[in-house]
């Protein structure tokens, strides 16, 4: 069992206000290296980048060193989410030459892609899988073992990235020759939704693979049930001439009128 304080301890932390501190202490850390760039080591949040389109896993067993070396599953540098938003706006700012959209209207929808996009979705969905993983999935309920809300948030960040480039940056090549201008011809949604599936299928195999990779979790499989309804959603769209990209582009000119 844990030490547990008595109430005659004079003021004393209890077990669950220490761990309160304790993750209070390390958000403190990390927002407050936001502050020094010096002290972010890019070069590894880099070779995290690259590793995420070849091998995450790898990217997942350097969770589990930091988790033996400094006791927690969470990135402690920020290095990673500074680069995600340098990627997020330079390709926020492609779409917007793309689409011929005036300074104005793309330096909007730069704010809604940052703030809405990826803060608010991203915290949504962090939160959602936090509260999943603890209530559903935890091997044996405890206060000893449970999924890091920061952690939750991190595997959000490592499986949006390759789904970043992919649609905001790769896709850009396409949208004026094949995707949005003959999107009525077949080969123009079939390309467009294919880029959707491959983005969104390393979306869903990342995330998994983040929560397979904690050994107190059970039935992480279940995490690759998506798969089903993304495959499923992929064929109608195709055969029904769905187009994708074309609703993206749409939505994010509407966004900025």
């Amino acid at each position: 069992m844990l030490p547990t304080t008595s109430p005659q301890s004079n003021g004393a932390l209890s077990s669950r206000d220490a761990a309160r501190h304790t993750a209070g202490a390390k958000r403190y850390k990390y927002l407050r290296r936001l502050l020094h760039f010096k002290q972010m080591d890019f070069e590894f949040a880099l070779w995290q980048m690259l590793y995420l389109f070849t091998s995450p896993q790898r990217v997942y067993r350097n969770f589990h060193y930091r988790k033996q070396t400094k006791d927690q599953w969470a990135r402690d540098d920020p290095a990673f989410l500074v680069l995600l938003s340098i990627w997020l706006c330079v390709s926020t700012i492609g779409f917007g030459l793309v689409l011929d959209m005036g300074v104005l209207e793309t330096l909007k929808l730069l704010l809604w892609v940052v703030f809405v996009d990826c803060i608010g979705v991203g915290l949504l969905i962090s939160t959602l899988m936090w509260v999943i993983t603890n209530k559903y999935l935890l091997k044996h309920p405890s206060r000893n073992f449970d999924v890091e809300w920061g952690y939750a948030f991190d595997v959000h960040l490592n499986a949006f990235y390759p789904l970043l480039v992919i649609l905001h940056f790769l896709q850009l090549f396409f949208i004026n020759h094949i995707v949005v201008i003959n999107s009525e011809w077949f080969l123009g949604y079939f390309v467009g939704n294919t880029i959707w599936l491959i983005s969104i299928s390393y979306y869903l195999y990342i995330t998994f693979l983040g929560y397979n990779a904690l050994p107190f979790l059970k039935n992480t499989v279940v995490l690759l049930y998506p798969f089903a309804l993304l495959g499923l959603i992929y064929v109608l769209s195709v055969s029904l001439g769905w187009n994708f990209t074309q609703g993206l582009c749409w939505f994010y000119k509407y966004r900025v009128q």
